[in-house]
């Protein structure tokens, strides 16, 4: 009897020393999360996580920096998704083509206790595509709000003066992104600013890349992307404030000269201010290393600002 007394003691103290285990790994995983210090092995991990506008970029400077000691992990899912990723902790770095709002700063702060910290890597052009064989060459912004926004007056092309042969319907089909994209919440700002939201009935995507492919294989499309993400099979409209005002493309003497209009910074945020391999990682993509790799891309490095 005793000796089964000493049996069932034994069993007790090996489960709480493995709870207690289990509870301190996934303490110190959680602080490790904050600062890049996940380990597995001898390397370090870093979890980027966010914009699809950024995530071709954001995998090209993974692939560039990582070595034997540091592993980068980038995946989307949205400028959205990446915040609540950064909210809970779950993420070193949040990639955004939007700047985080009050509230989910906040948000941080009574979760983690920590303030997410802001920085600028780079810069965007908005573009806005058609098919290649669409004759269309220029639009203004009042016009593309009457085209994306509720009770919009322009349905069809030839509502443009554009007569646009290859569409047999002449409707034009509205190409836009999901909900939680940064892309989708700066470009319904700079159209229709914050009283007015966009008209159902838009084709919403996940991706930059899926928006760009989509109007490549559809003459009566229209769509907005990021500028790095053109193809041969789609054209960028130069875009006017108003219809009496000069016209621009996207391009990067364009956006550095902020003579584009839908031009914008490009984000990534950490939970309070990044420390060990996160803070070197950051530091090397504001470098000019780093920075070569933006305009590479398609995109518009600090450094030519």
């Amino acid at each position: 009897m005793q000796y089964a007394s000493w049996i069932r003691i034994g069993v007790i103290l090996i489960l709480v020393l493995a709870i207690y285990g289990f509870v301190f790994h996934s303490s110190s995983s959680d602080e490790n999360a904050t600062n890049g210090t996940n380990v597995q092995g001898t390397k370090t991990i870093i979890k980027n996580k966010g914009s699809d506008t950024i995530v071709n970029l954001a995998q090209a400077w993974a692939e560039e920096y990582s070595n034997d000691k540091v592993s980068i992990e980038v995946s989307g899912g949205g400028s959205g998704t990446g915040i609540a990723s950064l909210i809970n902790g779950t993420v070193n770095i949040a990639n955004c083509s939007r700047q985080i709002k009050d509230k989910e700063k906040q948000q941080a702060i009574d979760n983690t206790g920590k303030e997410p910290i802001e920085f600028i890597v780079g810069y965007d052009a908005l573009a806005v595509y058609v098919h290649k064989e669409n004759p269309i060459d220029k639009i203004t912004i009042p016009q593309l709000a009457e085209i994306y926004g509720e009770d919009g007056t322009i349905t069809r092309w030839d509502n443009l003066g554009v007569v646009n042969s290859g569409c047999s319907s002449d409707k034009i089909i509205r190409i836009s992104r999901q909900s939680n994209s940064g892309t989708y919440f700066y470009f319904r700002e700079a159209l229709l600013g914050k009283e007015r939201d966009f008209e159902l009935g838009s084709l919403d995507l996940h991706g930059s890349k899926d928006v760009v492919e989509v109007v490549g294989r559809t003459l009566c499309a229209i769509g907005y992307s990021g500028m790095g993400y053109t193809t041969d099979h789609v054209k960028m409209l130069k875009v006017a404030t108003e219809l009496d005002a000069p016209y621009y493309a996207p391009n990067l003497e364009n956006v550095l000269t902020k003579s584009y209009p839908i031009a914008r910074p490009l984000y990534m945020y950490s939970l309070g201010e990044p420390t060990g391999e996160a803070k070197a990682y950051l530091d090397w993509i504001l470098s000019p290393e780093g920075q070569k790799i933006v305009e590479e891309r398609g995109f518009v490095p600090l450094q030519s600002n």
